[in-house]
């Protein structure tokens, strides 16, 4: 099969626009290509048993040995991994298709798109935290700097928002991409809507991760929106053009959102809100999660209320709260050193009319030497105390005014 694809013409060109390194890669190179993509045909996202295959032989042997051939699978996973193997061929072939194959090249190819491959330059190496749960394809288009930004925020939330939640996420996301931050969605009604539009009202960076080929605008209402999204960031799938959204693609996009991010905010989310399905992720991921409280009478802000209180979500209301997040603020880690147990018991060992050295004072609190000389130097910066000749000794009120 794949080298029918290959010593197709119209398949060549297809990849030499989606890929301007293909023109000049070897065969083997175009092989594994053509592969991954067959892969992305035949497997749904997320697929664990297909991820674990190609991670293990490359995509094209993969290829040839379990869909051209099948021999060897007991080798290959044995005991309970060739149940598995066997239960996945069983799902992948009867969607083995040439035809579907080179559509989704020619498809992607006319579109426009991009095809990115773990590996790439630009492949948001984020996403390889999923193992074998990973995208064997992305497929995209605009700009795929966004997926690559600095710093990187999920910000999800219900279909169904109130105006309270749209304008709360409009808020959020509007000031962490006018701040550098790429915002990271899935390109739904409500809140995820709010926060790619915020994002690109400030000339921001925003990316959203579809349920369907990225030729497919869904929902219908947001057509104009992915086409802004196209100009000044991205609109990403895992799986090939012409590819329907379903519900529980829906729910496979919401680990790619996840892993992207440096941390995800729920702002709005019933009580078994989708949402809760990409925190869930999250919080997998050892991703910071971030949740916006409302009132207590709103359905729509229970899955948040959820978050905080089964799931050790933080409370987050501003954008400055959810970058500290993943960046702890100068402010908070200052605020945080300043109530230390440690700056409380030097300070009491510290005298205003004897000075003594950092080891008496050690002695004298109970705290390292180490330490002691760590927080003198605070200490000294924040005027509440004096090195002399003799040692440390706390400076009084007046002095500190001077």
């Amino acid at each position: 099969m794949i080298g029918e694809l290959l010593g197709d013409a119209s398949i060549l060109e297809g990849l030499a626009v989606l890929r301007d390194s293909s023109a000049s890669a070897t065969r083997d190179a175009r092989e594994e290509i053509v592969a991954r993509v067959a892969w992305s045909v035949v497997a749904e996202p997320g697929d664990g048993v297909a991820g674990a295959l190609v991670a293990a032989m490359g995509a094209a042997s993969a290829w040839r040995t379990v869909i051209d051939g099948g021999t060897g699978i007991g080798l290959l996973a044995p005991d309970n991994g060739a149940r598995e193997l066997r239960d996945g061929i069983a799902r992948w072939r009867p969607r083995v298709s040439v035809a579907r194959v080179g559509s989704a090249l020619r498809d992607a190819a006319q579109l426009g798109a991009r095809l990115l491959l773990p590996g790439d330059e630009e492949w948001p190496e984020p996403l390889d935290d999923l193992d074998a749960h990973a995208p064997l394809v992305l497929w995209t288009r605009g700009d795929v700097s966004a997926l690559r930004a600095d710093e990187r925020v999920g910000i999800v939330g219900a279909r169904a928002a109130t105006a309270y939640g749209e304008h709360v996420a409009g808020e959020i996301a509007g000031d962490l991409a006018a701040a550098g931050a790429s915002v990271i969605s899935g390109g739904a009604y409500g809140i995820d809507g709010a926060a790619h539009r915020a994002a690109l009202g400030v000339g921001g960076a925003t990316v959203a991760f579809l349920a369907g080929g990225v030729d497919r605008a869904y929902p219908q209402g947001h057509r104009d929106l992915f086409r802004r999204i196209v100009g000044t960031g991205a609109v990403v799938s895992e799986i090939p053009c012409g590819t329907p959204p379903t519900k529980w693609r829906f729910l496979s996009r919401n680990r790619l959102i996840a892993a992207l991010s440096d941390a995800t905010v729920v702002v709005e989310a019933g009580w078994r809100s989708g949402s809760l399905n990409t925190a869930g992720h999250a919080a997998a991921l050892g991703r910071p999660l971030g949740a916006v409280p409302g009132p207590v009478t709103s359905p729509a802000s229970a899955g948040c209320h959820r978050l905080l209180r089964e799931y050790d979500a933080r409370c987050v209301t501003t954008a400055e709260e959810v970058r500290e997040l993943w960046r702890p603020s100068t402010d908070a880690a200052s605020k945080a050193s300043r109530e230390s147990p440690e700056r409380t018991r030097l300070l009491d060992a510290i005298s205003a009319r004897t000075a003594w050295d950092a080891d008496e004072l050690a002695r004298r609190s109970g705290i390292a030497p180490t330490s002691v000389r760590s927080l003198l130097g605070m200490l000294e910066l924040e005027g509440l105390v004096q090195r002399t000749e003799r040692g440390w000794r706390r400076r009084g009120a007046d002095e500190r005014r001077g």
